[in-house]
This record gives structure tokens, C-alpha cells and sequence, in this order.
């Protein structure tokens, strides 16, 4: 692959990501072992031309203003979902005389003759692969070839990979790359598509008794609030104390309230 190049400026702190993103920039930090980190701003289309060609694997050409490249990986991209653009990110300078760990995407080749002829279904139970090399040593993928996959038993192992000695994977060989399974057949096509209409019903009809319960709990709600507002009202205002009735006035039975009026009257 041809050279990666890219160019950012340092960065003013004092004016805010959000003004650099609107003036066509992304953020971004470089930093390292043994390298001091300082902050830039790459410009947002280089910047994503870069990306689409690099990845998390490659390295790039990494100018800052005009001095000279260094090489780096992009090691962190903070990506806005709605609109695509990117927010931030973070490059990791290489030195070249470490070793680095890093992952590598896997690249998938052949044909195998369980999908061709079998029609299987392939499998892909590992994508990426994560390697420790020097950066000299570092590929820009690992090969998984499927042919071998001739029957449905057949599997593809870490193992079965050819990736160079000077590299070192930092997973299980035993682990499964990939492997085809049998197609389903009609009977099980038709079992799974009346489950899926079973579970649509289960969840209509929870839906409706979710609503009703919901509208129970509105009910009760309601009419809990109706009780505590009339007591509420029943209590004195604050900062007024309830005025007990005079105990001449206060009846005694439904016999004594009416001699009280009586004698009012005389």
C-alpha cells in the first residue's frame, strides 16, 4: 500500500472544538511513548480521506505544520452518529525500534465448496485478529483462506493462518476462525417464522394488558389524589390554628342543639 500522508496544525485551546468543527476541522491529540502530547486540528475532509485508507491498522505520514512525518496509527475516533462528522481524535506515535499490539482485520479468500455446492452458510466467528509486532513487521490484514471448508465439519483455526514468525497473536490457536453450518431446512424456515408471529401476539397482548394495568394504576392514582386533596383542604391554613368550639355551643346529643335555639328566641 502506497504511503498515508496527512497534515495538522497545533491546536488553540482557547477557542472551543465546536467553532474548529464548524470552520471545517476535527480536534485531535497526538501522543506517545516517550512523546510529549500536544493537541491539533486535522482538516475534517483529509482527515476522513485518511481514515477510509488507514483504518486502526495502518500508518500514516503524520505532518505537523512543516515539519517532518511521523509515523502514527489512529488509536481513538469519536464519531457524531446523526450527521457523520467526526468529533475527535486520537493518534499514537510509533516508535519504530518497540514492539506494538494492535489489531489487524482479517482478510477472507477462496471458495468453499460447502457454501458453492452445499449451499452452507459461512460463519465468520473472527473478524479482527490482535498481533504484538515491530512496526516494520506489522501487515495491513492476515489472510483467512476459506477454501479448506469443503464439509460441513470442517473448521478453520488461529492456527491454520499463515502469519509470519516475527509476529505474535495474543489469542487461543485452538480458537475457531470460521466454519460453514448446513442451510435450514423448510420445516425449521416455517417453525422459526411461527414463533416470530407467536411472539408478535404475546407482545400485542401484553401491550393491551400493560394498558389496561397502566390505566387501573391512573384510576387508583386519581382518586388517591381526589382523598388527599379534600383532606388537605380540611386542614387550617399555615400559621392559623383551628378555633375549638366553645363548649356551650357544642351539642351534646340531637336532643340539646335545639334548646339552645329556643332559648335565643326568648
Amino acid at each position: 500500500m502506497d504511503a498515508i500522508n496527512l497534515t495538522a496544525q497545533p491546536r488553540n485551546l482557547k477557542k472551543k472544538p465546536k467553532t474548529l468543527r464548524k470552520e471545517g476541522f476535527v480536534p485531535a491529540v497526538i501522543y506517545g511513548d516517550k512523546v510529549k502530547s500536544q493537541s491539533l486540528k486535522v482538516n475534517q475532509y483529509n482527515f476522513t480521506q485518511a481514515y477510509k485508507k488507514a483504518g486502526l491498522s495502518h500508518f500514516i505520514d503524520l505532518a505537523i505544520d512543516k515539519s517532518t512525518p511521523v509515523k502514527v496509527l489512529i488509536h481513538e475516533v469519536q464519531k457524531e452518529p446523526l450527521t457523520g462528522n467526526y468529533l475527535h481524535v486520537d493518534f499514537y506515535q510509533i516508535r519504530m525500534d518497540k514492539e506494538i499490539t494492535t489489531e489487524v482485520p482479517l482478510r477472507f479468500t477462496g471458495q468453499s465448496k460447502a457454501v458453492k455446492e452445499e449451499e452452507g452458510i459461512l460463519i465468520k466467528n473472527i473478524t479482527e485478529l490482535k498481533i504484538t509486532c515491530l512496526p516494520k513487521d506489522l501487515p495491513a490484514s492476515i489472510e483467512a483462506d476459506i477454501s479448506p471448508l469443503e464439509t460441513f465439519e470442517d473448521d478453520i483455526h488461529i492456527k491454520d493462518l499463515k502469519i509470519g514468525k516475527e509476529i505474535k497473536v495474543e489469542a487461543d490457536l485452538e480458537e475457531v476462525v470460521a466454519t460453514v453450518t448446513p442451510p435450514r431446512s423448510e420445516e425449521e424456515l416455517e417453525a422459526l417464522e411461527e414463533e416470530a408471529e407467536t411472539d408478535v401476539d404475546e407482545v400485542e397482548v401484553t401491550s393491551e394488558k400493560k394498558e389496561e394495568e397502566e390505566g387501573e394504576e391512573d384510576k387508583e392514582d386519581e382518586e388517591k389524589e381526589g382523598k388527599e386533596g379534600e383532606e388537605e383542604a380540611a386542614k387550617p391554613a399555615p400559621g392559623e390554628e383551628k378555633k375549638p368550639i366553645p363548649e356551650t355551643d357544642q351539642p351534646t346529643s340531637s336532643k340539646e342543639a335545639p334548646k339552645a335555639k329556643e332559648g335565643k328566641k326568648k
